[in-house]
Order: C-alpha cells, then structure tokens, then sequence
C-alpha cells in the first residue's frame, strides 16, 4: 500500500500562525502535527508517501521532510496550485498510486491509536473504501456518516440536520475505483471537490463501503484551542527524560521531557505534562506548566506559563502569566510592570514589550 499525506490549504482559521508557514507544520509536543500523519503511517507498513503541497510555506515543507530517509520513508511530493478539495488533491496523485491500494491521511488529523489494524483489515477486504468514524458533540462541522446496523447507508458533508454523530475523520483508506469516480464529481456549493461526496458516488454505484470506529483520541485540529488540546493529550503519553541540567532550588514534578543542553534555573517551577527542547534557558523564578511545550533555543525567566505551545526561539521574560496561548517560532515579550494574565496568539517573529 502507499500513503498520501495532504499538507495545502490556507489555514485561515490559524491566522497570525499561518501567515509565514502552512498549519500542519504547527508543533504539537514539539512535533510538526503533520509528523505524527507519516509516524502513523510508517508504523502501519507504509513508507512509499505522497506529500500535497501548495499554498505558503510549501519549501518548508520539502526542507524539513527532505527525500524522507530520515524518518524512514520514501517521500514525493505532489504539488496542487490551488485548494480545490480533498477529492482533487487526491486526483493528483494516480500516477504515484498506480494499482495499489492506499490511505489518504489530512495532514492537521492527530490520532493516538495506530491505524495498523484498520490497514491490514483494508488490504484483506473486497471493499472500495473504509473509512474511520468518530463520534463528535458538533457534527455538523463534519462529513457524518449516517450508519444502520452496520451498514453506511449515506455520506454527506456538514448537514445541517445531521442523523448521526459519527463524523468521517480525516484518514480514508482507498483503491483506484476512486479516481473514476472523481473524474466525473461536480464542484460543491465551495466550488471544491469533495471526498464525502466521492464516498457517497461509490456507495450509490454499489461500491463497498466499510468502517472502523475510532475510539480513542482523534482530533481535526482547525482552530487554536483544538491545537493547545492535541498538545495536552499528547504530552500526558509521553515518557518523560531530563537530558538537560538544573540547578538547586528547582522543583519538577510529574510527566516531565528535558532536552540536551537545557538549563533549568533557580527558582523555577516545572509541573508536567511538560516538554522542553534543546538548549533553552528556563528561569530564573519561571513556573512552567501544566500542558506545555517549548521549543528550541528558547528563553523563559519570571514568567509564569501554563496550558501553551511556546515554538523554537522564543524570549519571554517578565512577571506575568500566559495560559491558553499559542507563541510562534522567534516571538518576544518583555513585561517589566505589575503581574497580570495574557492570552496570546503570535505569529512568527513578533515582538512585544508590556
């Protein structure tokens, strides 16, 4: 089998974030969301993979996954000049599929479980498609499944008055019946072409269509608070290590991830889940966490920080609290008055003095 990782479209809803770069490079326990899309996919037996790219930022996605060796894979990259749906980017890529069956992975989609066992039950089935469903509290920001007795009887994407709540999760596992049916799809209201409407193409025409539920944690992570979430749950299944070096009058406490080269000055606070990458300096007098993540060569001193994603390079100094923030690759911010509380958003390379 092989893989398709989609890595476009504009991330409107993760402005200033994505102004500089696409979403799916965003970090989630100081890995690209879309790392944990390929890890998944890797750890499943598949390691011929498609990357999608276009829109801004694409180079970055070709410099950081390179030829893919490095996380054992062979990478391509397919390039779409304009968002044009999950159904068309799909499309793009029947020259690399060929005859072999195949998982389209949305590259914002984390999920915890190993989709190992859906793919081996996939390769096994006379099915056109198996797709993975997961109940949600909002389904009509999904495509949902409506579902009776163990038989999908309908594929239908955001309705209004949705019969279930089993949302169509972003990992479609496929064959190349798929592309004939995408060659004759019409355009949504979106002026896109849409997966749901393609699954409901194939189960109209009397395709097999079978299911998996998920579970387990699955996040589509859209928006920032479905970011700072992933970055929690993923951080509490983490093993903790300290790599780094503290000094006296530190108090660490709970899952706790320590890079090489990091100092942990006197002071400071750490309470895990907690991640913290290379070569930082924490504090002095800084209290970290609950549900963090910092990235690289960063520096935090008095500061008090809890439920945020801090990326690589970063200089935070100052008595006052951040919480349920997201602080993009290279930001400052300087406080020097009284304590208060902040929310942030920052794109990358902001500065901010208070």
């Amino acid at each position: 089998m092989k893989g398709i990782i989609l890595h476009g479209g504009h991330g409107t809803r993760l402005r200033p974030l994505t102004h500089t770069g696409p979403k799916q490079l965003l970090p989630i326990a100081n890995k690209p969301m879309s790392q944990y899309c390929l890890e998944s996919l890797i750890d499943a037996g598949i390691s011929e993979i498609a990357i999608i790219i276009g829109g801004i930022g694409s180079n970055k996605v070709q410099e950081y996954y390179g030829d893919g060796e490095k996380f054992g894979a062979k990478i391509t990259y397919v390039n779409q000049d304009y968002p044009r749906g999950i159904a068309h980017a799909i499309n793009l890529c029947k020259e690399f599929v060929g005859n072999d069956k195949f998982v389209v992975f949305l590259g914002d989609n984390i999920i915890k479980k190993s989709i190992a066992d859906y793919v081996s039950r996939f390769k096994q089935s006379d099915a056109s498609a198996s797709i993975l469903l997961c109940e949600v509290n909002n389904p009509t920001q999904f495509g949902i499944a409506d579902v009776k007795d163990g038989i999908i009887k309908k594929i239908m994407e955001k309705p209004k008055d949705p019969p279930t709540n089993l949302a169509v999760t972003g990992i479609y596992l496929l064959t190349p019946t798929i592309f004939d049916i995408i060659d004759r799809l019409k355009p949504s209201w979106r002026n896109e072409y849409e997966i749901t409407d393609a699954l409901q193409m194939l189960l109209e025409e009397n395709h097999k269509i079978i299911y998996d539920m998920v579970t387990d944690y699955w996040k589509d992570t859209g928006t920032p608070h479905d970011i700072i979430h992933a970055n929690e749950v993923m951080l509490s299944s983490m093993k903790p290590y300290f790599h780094g070096a503290k000094e006296e009058n530190v108090l660490m406490d709970g899952n706790v991830m320590i890079g090489e080269g990091t100092l942990i000055k006197s002071g400071s606070r750490i309470i895990g889940p907690v991640i913290i990458g290379k070569e930082c300096i924490i504090g002095p007098d800084a209290h970290i966490g609950p549900n963090i993540s910092i990235g690289d060569n960063s520096k935090l001193s008095r500061c008090n920080i809890e439920n945020s994603i801090i990326m690589s390079g970063c200089n935070i100094d100052g008595n006052f609290k951040i919480q349920n923030s997201i602080i993009a690759f290279n930001s400052e911010i300087v406080k020097t008055d009284n304590t208060d509380r902040n929310v942030f958003l920052l794109g990358e390379g902001t500065k901010i003095s208070l």
